[in-house]
């Protein structure tokens, strides 16, 4: 019986990439363009491996990495998460979540970052779930932010600075991950033009 891996991932492609990427084998690869498409997908064939994009139309990444944490039997299905913007996955999927119970590699990633992503995964996927312990943990800091605030008001001015200085460099970083997935596309697409 063949390996079922589904790529969720609004780009084609993305998704033929990370096709010809897998190493050859008894695999069946299985594509959605959406979260919807892939929610559907994860429902009706249980794949033993899920690459997800985190930033799509209809419903993105985040919405679905919920929906497979709700369920017991989905969370046990290794999962990849795939972006190009790292922090946005860290700020909404925290500690200790980001490490703990899927893979996450950077767009534009090589095959190498692609198989070693997966076996990360694989052994993700098997360790124990705390699900009371990590709905707990991010009401406790939520209380403490209040007081903060007054405080953070005294340095707004630099504070200013700082956060539009990291945005800068936030954005500088995207920009080059996406030149180099650009240049990551046309390699591929020249390859299969050949």
């Amino acid at each position: 019986m063949a390996n079922k891996i589904l790529v969720i991932d609004d780009s084609l492609s993305v998704r033929k990439q990370v096709q010809a990427m897998l190493p050859k084998g008894n695999f069946q690869v299985l594509e959605a363009k959406d979260g919807q498409e892939g929610l559907k997908l994860i429902n009706q064939e249980r794949p033993n491996l899920i690459m997800l994009d985190f930033l799509m139309p209809k419903m993105g990444g985040l919405e679905v990495y919920k929906q497979l944490q709700s369920k017991p039997e989905l969370q046990k299905i290794p999962l990849v998460i795939m972006s190009g913007r790292r922090e946005e996955v860290i700020e909404k999927i925290p500690e200790p979540a980001f490490n703990k119970y899927f893979e996450f590699i950077l767009k534009p990633f090589e095959q190498k970052d692609l198989i070693a992503g997966i076996q990360s995964a694989m052994k993700k996927a098997k360790l124990p779930r705390e699900a009371p312990a990590k709905a707990a943990a991010p009401a406790a800091p939520a209380a403490p932010a209040a007081p903060a605030a007054p405080a953070a008001a005294d340095g707004a001015g630099a504070a200013d600075i700082q956060a539009l200085k990291q945005q800068i460099a936030k954005m500088q970083a995207e920009i080059d991950a996406l030149k180099k997935q650009q240049a990551q596309i046309m390699a591929f697409i020249k390859q299969k033009l050949k």
